[in-house]
């Protein structure tokens, strides 16, 4: 008898999660071994963090139980952090084991890019996990109950540095700002005293984005008092400030990292060539040299041919990625040579900038304000929907549309 071969996913983000689903739904397990490794025994949803962090929604309703989203009687799961990938040998090694495979889907997510920039790491806060936006939001509240303890005002206590305006840095400033005042009610707090800077190294904000959506952010963000500071590099982050290229220095006890991203550095460690921690796949999502290695999410580099720059690696691009990765699995088992090409379909872009503000790009049609915002929750609860069905949806959606 035949052993069936043996399928293992690395990682149950947006990328790994779905392809765990989509194999459920096409019945591959009938046909081989399915095994999903994650170091949480839950999922959570990376584009809705920059909320818990600032406070405006409980990091829980960010994540779901795996078992609540995937049949564990179907596949196997591991807990476990995945400490090296042995590709020649077929083996990925763990924190507390090792597991063997045929086809392997990597999609173990990213990790905040800092560019060399000395003291980073050691010195400001990240938006990339449950555990690091619950860690920041208890941070800014200890900020605010702080601030009127001391006889000697300091005012870099109620100064928060946001490093990088791209979209999770802009989604944190807008939920941020909102939250302000609030908080400056509950601790007795006048809002003048609170300064949020948002600081960006490229001539605008949100690079790359419609330049009327743009401006509109900036303006809803500027009326709440957020100050930019664009086309200004950080030279260096220190214990409580950050020195800027131009020589200003800003004192602050929060600074919050949101530059961007780069692949995990378990790739870079296993010996795959890679561009920023990300591998250049092959059409079809293998990696170049391996046929049972398929990449996915922000681990994965795919061209834009038409102005021949990556795709940035975002959530629905994970998802599409999932689909023909889950299908071209499928395939291989079955015999199948050639698989399918994956070519992303971006159906749209929208930053939320907190409470019922937001701006998109749908198509040819630009949003702006509360249209942007309830299409927003739209997108956020098709993806519940293409994981878990209605429940899901009832159980974690967003509702409060205008």
């Amino acid at each position: 008898m035949n052993k069936k071969p043996k399928i293992v996913i690395l990682g149950a983000g947006y990328g790994g999660i779905m392809t765990a689903s989509r194999l459920i739904k096409s019945n591959t397990q009938q046909d081989a071994e399915i095994t999903l490794v994650n170091k949480h025994n839950y999922h959570y949803q990376t584009t809705w963090l920059h909320e818990p962090a600032a406070g405006t929604l409980h990091h829980d309703k960010t994540r779901m139980e795996i078992s609540s989203v995937i049949d564990l009687k179907k596949i196997n799961f591991i807990k476990d952090s995945v400490v090296e990938i042995k590709k020649d040998e077929k083996k990925v090694i763990l924190e507390n084991g090792e597991v063997d495979y045929d086809y392997l889907v990597i999609g173990l997510g990213s990790e905040p890019e800092t560019f060399g920039i000395p003291g980073v790491n050691e010195n400001s806060f990240a938006i990339r996990s449950v555990n690091s936006v619950r860690l920041l939001r208890e941070h800014i509240e200890y900020m605010f109950a702080s601030y009127n303890k001391e006889d000697e005002k300091h005012e870099d206590i109620l100064t928060f540095v946001v490093a990088g305006a791209g979209f999770t840095g802009i989604e944190f400033v807008g939920e941020l700002s909102e939250r302000v005042p609030e908080l400056c009610e509950e601790y007795d707090i006048d809002p003048k005293k609170v300064k949020i800077y948002s600081v960006e190294a490229a001539p605008t904000a949100l690079p790359g984005f419609d330049e009327e959506l743009v401006e509109y952010a900036m303006n809803v963000l500027e009326s709440r008092g957020v100050e930019f500071k664009i086309n200004t590099p950080i030279k260096e982050v220190q214990d409580g400030k950050v020195l800027l290229n131009d020589g200003e220095e800003i004192k602050s006890q929060t600074i919050v990292w949101t530059t961007g991203i780069r692949g995990s550095s378990i790739i870079e460690d296993s010996g795959f060539e890679t561009m920023r921690g990300r591998v250049k796949v092959e059409k079809d999502l293998r990696a170049p040299g391996y046929d049972n290695v398929f990449i996915i999410g922000d681990c994965a580099l795919i061209i834009n041919e038409e102005i021949n720059r990556p795709y940035p690696p975002t959530a629905q691009i994970a998802i599409q990625q999932a689909y023909t990765c889950s299908k071209n699995l499928k395939d291989l088992i079955s015999g199948k040579e050639e698989l399918d090409v994956f070519k992303p379909e971006i159906q749209g872009t929208v930053a939320s900038l907190g409470g019922k503000e937001a701006i998109g790009l749908v198509g040819d049609r630009k949003l702006y304000g509360g249209s942007a915002s309830a299409m927003k929750k739209i997108i956020d609860n098709k993806y519940l929907f293409q994981l878990g069905g209605v429940p899901l949806v009832l159980k974690k959606g967003k509702f409060n549309f205008f």
